[in-house]
């Protein structure tokens, strides 16, 4: 019996990892590998718990007026909170309004902290390079999954509010910043393009996430790191001496929806948010890269 192989069999080592490599370069495998991700992602009870913690939010402040014995008078307490009782569509914006400077800044932490370092801390990593899924594409999809993250928390709010407001309270046309009434269709559409703005607002922080992220394998350490940079931009955009560097500074915009609360909507402060955030997804994730691109990933 003859010991040589059919001339149309595969030789050699590299032949049998040739349908994956070819398989891992077209398109759809980087789709394909988005949606593995986005499903761990959401199947994972800390994702659902922290959603359900800023839905909380705006259901807590509802609570909170509906039950009280008198209605928040002109300028008592967060904005916007005295006109909850005539129009319970307040509740998301009063709602937003609370979370930005604390609760969705500590949660897109806790997701962008996690992209590669909880992967590097489970020793999953070196698995997912092996696919092989290929470096530029593995951060390209982990920072998508967190931007999906940063929307979903922002419409989690919204989403909450406008829920909530209607259950305990009358709705109706809402009057704007400018005076101007709007229906509450239009209402609706106002307060999902603030969510869009809030959940654009993160996007810079979710790209230092994601560069901390490469920096270590204990996410704990990734996310915490992420939260304090969020808090101490924060602090250094509310003091007057520094006045030049608030505009450089991530969170300067996470409270300048007020244009989209006017009629007619100025763009201005969308735009100028939207180059800030992208200047550090630029920035911060060529450093991921460029990190990630020589990390060890095999010790």
């Amino acid at each position: 019996m003859s010991n040589k192989l059919p001339a149309s069999a595969p030789t050699g080592p590299s032949s049998g990892n040739a349908r994956p490599r070819a398989a891992a370069s077209r398109p759809s495998a980087g789709w394909a590998l988005l949606g593995s991700e986005l499903k761990v992602l959401f199947r994972r009870w800390r994702t659902w718990a922290m959603l359900a913690a800023l839905a909380a939010v705006p259901v807590l402040i509802a609570l909170a007026v509906r039950l009280s014995s008198r209605d928040p008078g002109p300028g008592q307490g967060p904005p916007f909170l005295d006109r909850v009782s005539q129009n319970g569509l307040f509740i998301a914006l009063t709602g937003m309004v609370v979370s930005i400077p604390l609760f969705l800044p500590l949660t897109v932490s806790v997701a962008a902290g996690d992209t590669i370092a909880g992967e590097a801390g489970h020793g999953t990593l070196r698995y997912l390079l092996a696919a092989p899924a290929g470096r530029i594409r593995l951060l390209a999809v982990k920072y998508a999954a967190a931007v999906v993250f940063c929307l979903a928390a922002a419409l989690s709010v919204a989403t909450a509010g406008v829920l909530i407001g209607s259950a305990l309270f009358d709705v109706g046309p809402i009057t704007l910043l400018s005076g101007d009434t709007i229906s509450v269709g239009e209402s609706l559409l106002r307060l999902f393009l603030v969510a869009c703005y809030v959940g654009l607002s993160l996007l810079g922080l979710a790209a230092i996430g994601l560069f901390i992220s490469t920096l270590t394998e204990v996410p704990v350490g990734a996310m915490a790191a992420t939260a304090v940079l969020a808090v101490v931009s924060q602090i250094l955009d509310n003091l007057p001496q520094l006045e030049w560097l608030h505009p450089w500074l991530f969170s300067h915009h996470w409270l300048g929806f007020a244009d989209l609360l006017r009629q007619p909507i100025s763009w201005d402060s969308f735009a100028a948010n939207g180059l800030l955030q992208g200047g550090y997804i630029v920035v911060f994730c060529a450093l991921a890269y460029s990190r990630f691109a020589t990390k060890d990933v095999l010790s």
